[in-house]
């Protein structure tokens, strides 16, 4: 029975603390920082990768859509930070290119799940750049339907060139936080190990015996 109860606690540990991360790392969008340099597309590996398939895309999902309504009240980019001065209705935290973003972010997440079984720098590198890339060519083909540019492949051409200087805080942003999430995230999984391995050690005491006296 306690055994069984140890097993539960683990298995709570080891969701909640990846749950407890990425709604931490999404409140970060709410502190003013260098525009794109966001935690998106790491808490969607994150949460793909760490998370079992039940949660992989609801916590992500969720902790992003939490972020976005909080943005109408707080403006990390404008002299007035905070404005409370009334209330929103869920529907404003979406615009015409949300279904973009939130596209993008699933599809982040299916590279975190893939990412569970490929846990190498590697792969946790070229996964992050895929991520940032797709995010790029998606939203930015999403601005381009919302009629910002010329119907014509010239327009959606003008859509990418545009948004290139937003792609180099993207991927600096995406490479820093799934580095250090991830990484550690891992160092701390390695320390917590080794610690419950120490303590869980018990000497086999019936080997030890008494030396013989004559």
């Amino acid at each position: 029975m306690i055994r069984v109860m140890s097993i539960r606690m683990k298995n709570s540990i080891a969701l909640l603390a990846p749950v407890a991360i990425i709604f931490g790392l999404a409140l970060t969008r709410l502190v003013p920082h260098i525009p794109n340099f966001a935690p998106i597309t790491a808490m969607a590996l994150f949460g793909g990768a760490y998370l079992g398939r039940r949660w992989a895309f609801i916590v992500p999902l969720s902790a992003m859509a939490l972020s976005d309504y909080l943005l109408l009240y707080v403006h990390p980019f404008s002299p007035q930070i905070f404005d409370f001065s009334h209330v929103y209705p869920l529907t404003a935290a979406l615009h015409g290119a949300s279904w973009a973003v939130y596209l993008s972010f699933i599809i982040s997440g299916a590279i975190g799940l893939w990412l569970q079984q490929h846990k190498s720098a590697g792969a946790i590198a070229g996964a992050t750049l895929f991520a940032s890339l797709q995010f790029f060519f998606i939203t930015n083909a999403a601005v381009w339907m919302g009629g910002m540019y010329d119907p014509s492949i010239l327009g959606l051409f003008e859509s990418y060139v545009a948004g290139l200087p937003f792609l180099r805080g993207t991927l600096l942003g995406d490479f820093f936080y799934t580095g250090a999430l991830f990484g550690g995230y891992e160092l701390v999984r390695a320390w917590t190990s080794e610690r419950a391995a120490r303590f869980a050690y018990v000497p086999n005491f019936q080997t030890i015996r008494s030396p013989e006296r004559g």
